[in-house]
């Protein structure tokens, strides 16, 4: 019901811009370049977790990107989830590389789950609407593009918001699984050369993606393998094995406390921090 109101209720009253609330737009142009005007970088938190696959972010989680997701997210501007899928889109491009490679199929944008308390205190899923909206933005440019809502909580996890990132690897341990029937959908979509995307719209310490990747792969080798919180060995890449392919993950912003320059890289960026 909170998500009908919500959508009415964007239709018949004034609005103001998500970022900086210049009235009469849901999204003044000084806000939308600050969005979407640097492009879409790789990111790497400090510490990274074990099992953190390649993530790409639009924006710098700061100043009117910041408002602008917590507006839609908290405080149910929906209106938002086109340009933010838009810049998420951008991202997921980023991560899953050109359409013309060779092999290059269709992409899967796997999102991160809310819990079903979040979603019903929200009155909507913030993370899985963006989603749609950004695949619908890859669609319209020309690239196959679907949202696959195969990952659930399997367990109840504390806030995060309080916690370090040691903390918030330990909290969602074990916490999420691919539901009955994901993985035939992700096996089916590997036949046809599919590039599993996951994305989020924040990625602060990187825990919760790694544990979205984690269950991809325990659900691929068919054994829940329990998750040790820990820290990436640098000299030891994780290489999965199973079905479909290691995804890669994509999210519309990111931040700079867990954050720093990776210098080996030309696609890498100090992004700003804040909630997950």
């Amino acid at each position: 019901m909170r998500g009908w109101w919500r959508e009415i209720a964007g239709l018949v009253l004034p609005v103001a811009c998500g970022g900086c609330g210049r009235p009469r737009t849901a999204l003044c142009p000084r806000c939308g370049t600050e969005l979407t005007g640097r492009g879409p970088r790789r990111v790497r938190p400090r510490p990274e977790p074990a099992r953190l696959p390649v993530v790409h972010a639009a924006a710098p989680y700061e100043g009117a990107v910041r408002a602008l997701l917590l507006a839609h997210k908290e405080r149910g501007a929906l209106p938002l989830a086109g340009p933010l899928g838009g810049a998420l889109a951008r991202a997921v491009e980023a991560a899953a590389g050109p359409c013309d490679a060779i092999g290059a199929g269709p992409l899967l944008l796997v999102p991160v789950p809310s819990s079903r308390s979040s979603v019903r205190a929200r009155g909507h899923d913030p993370t899985r609407r963006i989603a749609l909206a950004a695949a619908g933005r890859l669609r319209r440019a020309g690239r196959a593009a679907r949202v696959l809502p195969v990952l659930r909580q399997c367990r109840p996890v504390a806030d995060q918001s309080q916690l370090d990132a040691r903390g918030r690897l330990a909290n969602l341990a074990g916490a999420l699984e691919v539901a009955a029937g994901g993985v035939r959908l992700l096996d089916e979509a590997a036949r046809t050369a599919g590039r599993v995307v996951l994305v989020d719209d924040l990625m602060t310490t990187g825990a919760s993606l790694a544990e979205a990747a984690r269950a991809l792969d325990a659900a691929r080798s068919g054994v829940h393998r329990q998750f040790i919180p820990g820290l990436r060995d640098s000299s030891k890449e994780h290489v999965a094995e199973g079905v479909f392919e290691q995804p890669v993950a994509a999210v519309v912003a990111s931040s700079p406390s867990s954050f720093e320059i990776n210098r080996n890289s030309r696609g890498s960026c100090i992004v700003a921090g804040g909630e997950r």
